[in-house]
């Protein structure tokens, strides 16, 4: 069952480029959607065992971002049927620099679009270093396409930007496991399996100095790709100018897989009781990160690149968390959680706007409540998530980030954290009443009727989701969430 999360997607994937009619292929990249949250929720109920030697497990963390990236995907796919239907390939006007340019192939979209869940699936499915490394290599060459969707001369100068800076993180990471390879090597000089369960068993024969070395080219090469400041430069442009529904999974789902691949190195580095090395730098990254998005969001006059800084805001956060340790731990596993439901919310919301105004530009859009009412009330919901304000569940997780920093005395932690939170909140709140409200200095030139029902529907269960969490978090949640918090030493 293990093998089949990814090969499923995988196989698909390859199947949909030779498919030929438009409607049988956005019904298997449903049908995919449907089987790969079937098998996720048995995962669930009848925890899977390993295979092919411990190679592939679904352990706490596994699970708890395999859930996240299966619930986003499947939304997502209901979102894309409207979405490829509105953006068949052909010419298309760009109503921002009146640049005509053409869709790629719907086959190629959803062909990458299939490859990328297996690939994300593969990375949380992964029980090695080496393994994990190339799953996640190959969520880059599988998103690249994504990105590259409009062909437009910005989309691929963000498509190459995307490839070569992940490239060399990637490359990066690859040392680092090399340097982790070299603390394991026993007495002999052999070295021991490379098996993320096997280095945490075997953590305190490890050589502290290689193991810190090689964990410090890890975190840069993985925060590269997920978009850790000052790691981050090329998530804004590949973000801001995918599609609707690509950004909202390499933002609430791909800069998990990259998250999970540090948390992997995490434990090693734990169990080796170097756990406070990890976590200073985690701390230090995590509020640069912060504070970079906050210099970044104040004045950001593009909504999608706006958003884009807000999810190096939120990785930051999660940083955070882990680097605290104790309760904060679980107050990162929650905001996982919560980010990724939040964050893909507004990206297909953006999607609705653009299609309508065709413009990334705050300045060029007001009265959104008057021309796209359900968009513009989700819209200005999803802002109120993101920014943490009460009930809904990013304020839960971001008071239990606080609270950890507070309780151990970290007082400057804690003034940085809420300071930059703040100017966060005022800067985007700008952004989202003035779209929201005034008179439309816009021409539409599709001017909406009725807004299609399946690009409301996905956004709006996740925002309702993301309410619900903040006021109450189901059991079996719960108990994923604390197992995940004590793997990485937490509560």
């Amino acid at each position: 069952m293990v093998a089949a999360l990814f090969l499923i997607p995988g196989l698909a994937g390859l199947t949909a480029f030779v498919i030929r009619p438009d409607g049988m292929r956005r019904a298997l990249l449903l049908a995919v959607a449907l089987a790969h949250a079937g098998l996720t929720t048995r995962a669930w109920l009848c925890p899977p065992s390993p295979a092919l030697d411990g190679l592939l497990r679904l352990d706490e963390l596994g699970l708890l971002f395999l859930s996240i990236t299966s619930v986003l995907f499947l939304t997502a796919s209901f979102y894309g049927i409207g979405y490829l239907r509105r953006e068949a390939p052909g010419r298309r006007k760009d109503f921002e620099d009146g640049f005509l340019f053409v869709n790629a192939p719907e086959a190629v979209f959803t062909g990458c679009l299939l490859l990328f869940l297996a690939m994300m699936t593969l990375v949380s499915l992964s029980g090695h270093l080496g393994l994990t490394w190339v799953a996640v290599e190959a969520t880059t060459l599988a998103s690249a396409p994504l990105i590259y969707y409009h062909r437009h001369h910005r989309s691929l100068e963000a498509t190459w930007k995307y490839l070569l800076i992940c490239s060399v993180g990637i490359a990066l990471a690859l040392l680092g496991i090399f340097l982790v390879a070299v603390s394991a090597t026993d007495s002999t000089g052999a070295t021991v399996s490379l098996l993320t369960d096997e280095l945490v068993r075997r953590g305190s024969q490890l050589d502290h100095a290689w193991l810190k070395l090689g964990f410090v080219f890890l975190l840069v090469g993985y925060g590269t790709k997920m978009g850790l400041a000052p790691l981050h430069t090329w998530l804004p442009d590949a973000h801001s100018e995918s599609p609707a529904v690509v950004s909202a999974l390499l933002s609430g789902a791909l800069l998990n897989c990259a998250f999970l691949s540090i948390l992997r190195a995490y434990q090693v580095l734990a169990a080796a009781d170097c756990a406070a090395f990890g976590q200073e730098m985690l701390v230090l990254l995590g509020l640069i990160s912060m504070g970079v998005a906050a210099v970044f969001i104040v004045g950001q006059q593009d909504y999608k690149r706006m958003l884009a800084y807000s999810s190096v805001e939120h990785v930051g956060i999660l940083a955070l968390g882990v680097g605290l340790g104790g309760v904060g731990a679980f107050g990162a596993m929650l905001h996982a959680v919560n980010h990724s439901l939040t964050k893909a919310m507004l990206f297909l919301i953006a999607g609705n706007i653009l299609s309508v105004y065709g413009t990334k530009s705050c300045r060029d859009i007001r009265g959104a409540l008057c021309a796209l009412p359900v968009s513009a009330a989700l819209w200005l919901a999803g802002f109120l998530a993101i920014t943490g304000t009460p009930p809904f569940g990013t304020f839960l997780s971001e008071f239990i980030v606080l609270k950890s920093a507070l309780e151990q005395g970290r007082v400057a932690v804690a003034v940085l954290y809420l300071g930059f939170l703040g100017i966060i909140f005022v800067g985007m709140a700008g952004v989202f009443l003035r779209m929201a409200y005034g008179r439309s200095s816009w021409t539409l030139e599709n001017q909406p009727g009725r807004e299609p029902v399946l690009s409301l529907i996905p956004p709006a269960l996740l925002g309702m989701v993301v309410l619900g969490l903040g006021i109450w978090i189901p059991a079996p949640l719960l108990d994923l969430l604390d197992r995940a918090a004590k793997a990485l030493g937490g509560l």
